[in-house]
């Protein structure tokens, strides 16, 4: 069976041998994780992205006339409106991960990487090891559900649907930076310790929120979501020692209880708050006896 699974809100929803987990990742994006011995489901239609990557043994499907075969590693993708259904490959069944997302994110995320309204991209392999949408679909079952982590995927499943695309073959993605915007954005940030909005930002810089993701992201090295998550961790780890109640700091700090805290600071700083906070303590008796 397939360990260490760790997306948050993802809930069991059917016992046995087969399973399914789904979760709400943001507006217009959706997660699924499952496991299935045999058949899975039966030829159907959605109107979304689905972009997946398969975790073990092997998926096989029909899609678009032919038979796909996914290992594992691979990235499956399929178009919204295309038929297909879904099959273990062998007796041991297989498992996967993927994300679901409306058309229309998908079109404004390409608007904003090509500068003009475009066609939504076409990926002509349905199965391929495109490492961009494997690293985002991974990146994906990580992130909390907030707003701006939300865009900051999109653009990224947009990045990597785009460098797919044949058709896109060529032509460069724009490098316009709006240095006065994204300074403006990271002040923002800086000052705020609950989660932001995409609308916010969008005001604060009069950017759209995936024009602001991509020149954020060129101009400081990560996503406003990270920098945002990463003030607010630092903000709590230089608290923590101090006698606050890691609950109520959790909440301060801007997470939605100590659970979600606890693992964004283990996944930023390698520890959790209760052994920082004893480590702080420790280090200060010390230097307390050594004076």
């Amino acid at each position: 069976m397939l360990e260490g699974f760790t997306g948050e809100g993802l809930v069991r929803s059917c016992g046995g041998t087969d399973w399914v987990c789904t979760s709400e990742l943001g507006e217009g994006v959706a997660l699924l994780r499952a496991w299935f011995g045999g058949r899975a489901f039966a030829k159907h239609r959605l109107d979304t992205y689905a972009i997946g990557v398969t975790e073990a043994g092997v998926q096989t499907f029909d899609y678009r006339g032919r038979v796909e075969r996914a290992t594992p590693g691979k990235v499956t993708v399929l178009h919204p409106d295309e038929t297909h259904d879904g099959r273990a490959g062998t007796e041991a069944g297989f498992g996967y991960r993927i994300v679901y997302v409306e058309p229309a994110r998908i079109a404004a995320a390409v608007g904003t990487i090509r500068e003009r309204p475009a066609s939504l991209p076409f990926v002509r392999e349905p199965v391929s090891s495109n490492p961009t949408l494997a690293r985002a679909v991974a990146a994906a079952f990580q992130a909390a559900p907030e707003p701006l982590a939300v865009d900051a995927l999109v653009l990224r499943l947009a990045e990597g649907l785009t460098e797919a695309d044949p058709a896109s073959h060529g032509a460069r993605p724009s490098r316009r930076l709006d240095r006065p915007a994204v300074e403006r954005a990271r002040a923002f940030l800086d000052s705020r310790r609950a989660v932001v909005r995409s609308i916010e930002l969008e005001a604060v810089t009069g950017l759209s929120r995936y024009e602001l993701t991509r020149q954020f992201r060129m101009a400081y090295g990560t996503s406003p979501y990270r920098y945002s998550l990463m003030r607010r961790l630092d903000f709590a780890r230089n608290r923590l020692g101090g006698g606050m109640p890691l609950a109520e700091l959790a909440l301060t700090a801007g997470f939605v209880d100590q659970a979600h805290f606890t693992r964004m600071f283990r996944s930023a700083f390698g520890v959790t708050p209760g052994r920082y906070a004893r480590l702080r303590r420790a280090d200060a008796a010390g230097r307390g006896q050594g004076a």
